[in-house]
């Protein structure tokens, strides 16, 4: 999930700090992984569940509805930001209290369903407040592989994202274009203060979807433009080339996508 928002530097996302080796990169988006309980039934307010199957490219709208869940789901546990209201036309406000806290450990620990908090607290997910972006694939020497579905959505008025206090390290919000001009440096490994990043540039300490993203993002007008911008949702896979002695990933993408055509060290 790609949160953004505007401030007077720029457009910013908001990024964390992954550990355990995550297929998702040291440094990356908040998001995670399908579960059976993303199937419950819930009060769906947006874009049905065939909609967002003709949109994502995917024959099966079950498995859509699995992806648009899971990701309001994921985005909810490690930041607190929750897409979801009362009915079409509202969002949550104020999720920084105590309770909700206590709410998103329960649902981290699969203690309780998303789907049934939300119907304990009469809500539904607001799927009309998310975009698609892209899918990305792993390598093909990669051991381990997923592949991902990438969705932004912009912050909720009122709305703060905090960190999970069982899991959470290390987040920020981040301006976009900072990032970029930087990426070639040990800023933000720094800043993030881990084993895993310090001393180590961008490249080093995210998958390549997360630069791409952050320099469509960096040279968009807003994040009203990043979001609104129409593109085709296109499936990306890095693949590993030497040049020069030195091993990269090479990302192949077309102008207008959530993607830009390049080389990036690894």
């Amino acid at each position: 999930m790609v949160l953004v928002r505007d401030t007077a530097d720029g457009t910013q996302t908001y990024i964390t700090y992954r550990g355990g080796e995550s297929p998702l990169g040291a440094v990356a988006f908040p998001g995670g992984s399908l579960l059976p309980s993303d199937e419950e039934a819930v009060d769906w307010y947006g874009p049905t569940p065939i909609q967002w199957a003709a949109s994502l490219g995917i024959d099966d709208h079950r498995i859509a509805r699995k992806y648009v869940f899971a990701a309001i789901r994921e985005l909810f546990e490690e930041t607190g930001i929750l897409l979801a209201g009362a009915d079409a036309s509202s969002v949550l406000e104020n999720n920084r209290s105590p309770e909700w806290m206590t709410a998103r450990e329960a649902v981290a620990a699969e203690d309780e369903s998303f789907a049934a908090l939300l119907k304990r607290r009469a809500l539904g997910v607001r799927t009309d407040l998310l975009k698609p972006l892209s899918r990305w694939l792993s390598p093909d020497f990669a051991h381990r592989r997923f592949d991902t579905q990438y969705f932004g959505a912009a912050q909720p008025v009122n709305q703060e994202p905090s960190l999970l206090e069982s899991k959470g390290v290390w987040g920020a919000w981040k301006c976009a274009a900072h990032i970029i001009d930087q990426q070639e440096t040990s800023a933000l490994g720094d800043e993030t203060g881990q084993e895993l990043t310090r001393g180590l540039t961008l490249s080093q300490i995210t998958v390549p979807a997360v630069p791409v993203m952050l320099e469509k993002i960096a040279s968009s007008k807003g994040c009203i433009a990043y979001l609104s911008h129409k593109r085709p949702i296109r499936t990306f896979q890095p693949e590993l080339i030497e040049q020069d002695g030195e091993y990269l990933l090479r990302v192949q993408t077309n102008a207008g996508t959530e993607g830009g055509s390049g080389q990036r060290g690894r």
